[in-house]
C-alpha cells in the first residue's frame, strides 16, 4: 500500500515537472508575456473573466498561460483563486445606459438616436485566413473622432415608451440577490439567479441552447434589439463614509433581444424580452444568454415547456463547464475497486447464465 502510494507521488511529480516543460515549448522561441495574451488574444481572457466571475486582466491572462491556453482549465483557475479572496460588500448596480459606448448596434432599426457603430468586430471581415499576421505586420492605425455626445437611449426603452415591449420589472433595492458562488443552487430559480447561471455558464453550451430555440426547440426566433460595448463606472457604497466610492471602469458587453408578441385575453400583445450582460468583449456569449434567458420564461409568460432550453433544471444542472469537466475527467482517475466489483459480478452472472442454460441453446442463439 504505502510502496504504491509513494510510487504515485513519485509519478505524479514527474507529470508535473512534464507539464511545465510541456507548457514552456521550444526554448529557442520567446516566452509569451502575459501583457501579450492580455492584448493580443483579449476575447479569451475576456471569457476566462466572464464565466470565472473575476474581472481581473492580468490574473486571467495567468490563468490562460497557466492553462496552455485550455480555457476551461483556466476558468477553473480563475474560480479557484478567487474563492481565496475576502469580501468586502457589493458593488452598486452598474447603469449600462451611461456606458461609454465603442460598439452599439440594433437590428431592428436602421436609424437610432445615437446611430449605429460598428467598432470592433468580425462581422464584416471575409473570413480567409491573413499571412500578413503570421509575422511581423504592423496594421495602420484606425480613424479616429471625438466621443460622441448624442444621447443613447436603449432600443428596448423606446419601443418601451410606445407600450411595445413589458416593461422592465421595477427595481426593489431592498429585495435580497441570490449568489450562485455563495449558496448551492436550488429550484425552482427566480431570474435572478437565472442570469447568474447563464453568466458564468459555458459559452459552447448556451451557444447550442439558443441555437436549439432558433430551429424550432422551444419556439424563440428574436431579434437583436441592441448589442452595446462600453465601459462602465463601478461604484461602491462605503458606509463608514455614507456615499458612493468609484473604483474604476470595467468593460461589458450587453445584448437585449426583442422576442415574439405576447398577449392575453386581458392585455395587448407585445414583445418579450431575452437579456445578456458578461464581461469584456463577449457579444457570442451575451446573446446566447439573451437566447436562452428569454427561453427559461417560457412558464413565467404562459407557455408550454417543451425544449430542453426551456427546462430550467436541466439548463442550469448542466451549464457550469467547470462541474460538467469535474464529472467527465473524473472518469480518467483510478477506478480500480469499482471495476473489480463490476467485473467480478459480470462473471458470476455468466456464470449462473451458463449453469442454466444448455449449451445447444447457446449455440442455436449465436446462429
Amino acid at each position: 500500500m504505502y510502496v504504491a502510494v509513494k510510487g504515485g507521488e513519485r509519478a505524479i511529480d514527474n507529470a508535473h515537472r512534464l507539464l511545465a516543460h510541456e507548457r514552456r515549448g521550444d526554448r529557442e522561441v520567446p516566452e509569451i508575456s502575459l501583457a501579450q495574451i492580455s492584448g493580443q488574444l483579449s476575447l479569451g481572457v475576456d471569457r476566462v473573466m466572464t464565466e470565472g466571475s473575476l474581472y481581473d486582466r492580468e490574473l486571467a491572462a495567468l490563468a490562460i498561460k497557466q492553462a496552455r491556453g485550455d480555457l476551461i482549465e483556466a476558468i477553473f483557475l480563475a474560480r479557484a483563486f478567487r474563492a481565496t479572496l475576502p469580501r468586502f460588500g457589493a458593488t452598486e448596480p452598474v447603469d449600462t445606459g451611461a456606458m461609454q459606448v465603442r460598439r452599439r448596434i440594433s437590428a431592428t432599426f436602421k436609424d437610432i438616436p445615437g446611430g449605429q457603430i460598428l467598432g470592433p468586430t468580425f462581422d464584416y471581415t471575409h473570413r480567409l485566413l491573413d499571412p500578413q499576421l503570421a509575422g511581423g505586420f504592423v496594421p495602420e492605425q484606425p480613424a479616429t473622432s471625438d466621443a460622441s455626445d448624442a444621447a443613447m437611449p436603449r432600443v428596448t426603452d423606446i419601443l418601451g415608451r410606445d407600450g411595445l415591449i413589458e416593461p422592465s420589472p421595477p427595481a426593489d433595492t431592498g429585495a435580497p440577490v441570490g449568489d450562485l458562488t455563495r449558496e448551492p443552487l436550488n429550484f425552482p430559480a427566480d431570474r435572478d439567479l437565472r442570469l447568474q447561471n447563464l453568466a458564468r455558464a459555458d459559452e459552447g453550451f448556451l451557444l447550442a441552447l439558443g441555437y436549439s430555440s432558433q430551429r424550432g426547440y422551444g419556439r424563440n426566433h428574436p431579434f437583436a434589439g441592441e448589442i452595446r460595448l462600453g465601459e462602465v463606472e463601478v461604484e461602491f457604497m462605503a458606509e463608514d463614509a455614507g456615499f458612493t466610492v468609484p473604483l474604476g471602469p470595467i468593460t461589458l458587453t450587453e445584448c437585449q433581444m426583442v422576442n415574439q408578441f405576447k398577449g392575453s385575453a386581458t392585455e395587448a400583445p407585445c414583445f418579450t424580452r431575452g437579456y445578456g450582460l458578461a464581461f469584456g468583449h463577449s457579444e457570442r456569449k451575451t446573446m446566447s444568454m439573451a437566447l436562452v434567458d428569454r427561453s427559461l420564461r417560457a412558464r413565467e409568460l404562459g407557455e408550454e415547456v417543451l425544449a430542453p432550453a426551456q427546462d430550467e433544471e436541466f439548463v442550469m444542472s448542466h451549464s457550469d463547464n467547470v462541474q460538467a469537466t469535474g464529472f467527465v475527467e473524473h472518469l480518467k482517475l483510478p477506478h480500480y475497486v469499482d471495476f473489480q466489483s463490476e467485473l467480478g459480478l459480470l462473471r458470476k452472472l455468466r456464470q449462473e447464465f451458463s449453469e442454466a442454460v444448455e449449451p445447444s441453446q447457446i449455440k442455436e442463439a449465436a446462429e
